[in-house]
């Protein structure tokens, strides 16, 4: 199976270029993948989820090449992680040059310009104006940990308030925030006290709810949102809600935490998800696309939030100069071309997944904003989410070439690499219809 070839932005080489996708040859998993999978399920986590029997040798911009030479067309951007795309020739040459000077030194305690620049460039992206801190982290886990602990530090009030389909990490705080899937939580209590949940979308709920039954606002430290959330479905929230959610926070003196981990990096056309509904969060939460694969996270907060002490906190390898300096480059890529194609591209995208839906009555509810875009998949007969026909359209997309996640409870994302051209996205959405016809 033939595709197409990468981006011209991609600025190719003859030794990393590793040819036009999908191209698949036999059965997946071919041998050597299959051996490989059955060694590491001897060893593993059961805990992993692993959506394919995909055993990646090597990627390059928006093409993943398993240990059998097969090739996918990657629109999962290993959940919205590699925004450039893979391995992008600038990103692996500022690692390779820093790695050559400085690998480590713990920003926690010492000064390097990679840490300097990288925090010199976020402060810059927050609109509206305001002086900005930066607080380094290894992961947008840890970065909702110290949110947490910064909102409670700054506020003195102990209750957080964040919503159902929320998700915002795994570890013990963290999860104590994440309302997306049960099981994600089963078994792992006590949790952190404090934290109360209403429906995503419903402000209202806050003061007629929480207010009235559980905890007076003076004891509320903070709001955490997702302005458009993640794993939670890809939920687009009416215009009003972030309008609404701030103007109650102000009211209260409550502070405004967005978690842009997935959302931001200009996944949605703009830096930061938040930016398209005319709000200003106190604290940002970024992570996963800033750095193009490797580990780093950060939380940015108003100058005047940000205000504990040395010794508050801090952290052995967040921060750490081989991160930073792929996240300058990152983000430089981003500002230079990949945020304005993620914009460009959305319409595309979204009137493609309209056209099948329109054809195929198993595909519902397409949305999104940029290259984060999402569908639900439906039983015909009932019009109720269906997740085992969608488990069905993945596979069935994976043996075509195609790679894919799910998200929420029925739908299937859309996240490629942020340097997905025009001919791709049209490869991919006809793999896309080829894979939900074979399901109907």
């Amino acid at each position: 199976m033939l595709g197409i070839k990468h981006n011209e932005q991609e600025q190719r080489s003859e030794d990393t270029w590793i040819g036009p996708a999908p191209w698949i040859q036999g059965q997946l998993p071919g041998p050597k993948a299959s051996a490989l999978i059955e060694r590491d399920d001897k060893l593993t986590s059961p805990s992993y989820t692993r959506d394919y029997p995909l055993a990646v040798k090597r990627a390059f911009g928006s093409v993943i090449e398993d240990l059998d030479g097969n090739r996918f067309l990657d629109f999962a951007a290993g959940i919205a992680v590699c925004a450039t795309g893979h391995c992008h020739p600038k990103v692996v040459a500022a690692i390779e040059a820093q790695a050559r000077s400085l690998i480590h030194i713990c920003g926690s305690d010492f000064y390097y310009p990679a840490m300097t620049e990288l925090v010199e460039k976020l402060t810059a992206m927050v609109p509206g104006g305001r002086p900005q801190r930066v607080y380094l982290t290894n992961s947008g886990t840890e970065a909702v940990e110290a949110g947490i602990k910064l909102a409670r530090y700054h506020t003195r009030r102990p209750w957080i308030i964040a919503f159902h389909g929320a998700f915002h990490g795994r570890t013990m705080g963290a999860l104590s925030l994440t309302c997306s899937k049960a099981r994600q939580r089963e078994r792992f209590g006590p949790l952190i006290p404090m934290v109360a949940h209403v429906p995503y979308g419903d402000v209202q709920a806050i003061e007629s709810q929480l207010f009235r039954y559980q905890m007076a606002p003076s004891e509320v430290a903070a709001v955490f949102v997702e302005a458009m959330q993640g794993e939670g479905g890809y939920v687009i929230p009416d215009q009003s809600f972030l309008k609404d959610l701030r103007a109650l926070c102000d009211k209260h003196r409550i502070l405004l935490v967005c978690d842009e981990i997935q959302s931001g990096a200009g996944r949605t056309g703009k830096w930061f998800a938040f930016e398209h509904f005319d709000i200003v969060p106190d604290i940002i939460l970024m992570a996963k696309g800033m750095a193009s694969g490797m580990p780093l996270g950060a939380v940015i907060a108003r100058d005047d939030v940000m205000n504990w002490p040395p010794g508050a906190q801090g952290s052995t390898f967040g921060g750490n100069p081989v991160c930073c300096a792929a996240a300058t480059a990152t983000l430089k890529l981003i500002e230079d071309g990949y945020m304005a194609n993620a914009a460009q591209l959305s319409p595309k995208l979204l009137a493609g997944l309209s056209d099948i839906s329109a054809k195929r009555k198993v595909i519902a509810r397409v949305r999104g904003l940029g290259l984060m875009c999402a569908a639900d998949v439906i039983s015909r007969r009932t019009g109720k989410g269906d997740p085992k026909r969608r488990e069905r359209i993945l596979q069935a997309a994976f043996q075509r070439g195609l790679v894919l996640l799910s998200c929420g409870e029925t739908a299937i994302r859309f996240c490629p690499p942020l340097c997905i051209n025009e001919a791709q996205l049209d490869v991919g959405l006809k793999l896309f219809d080829e894979a939900v016809a074979t399901v109907l």
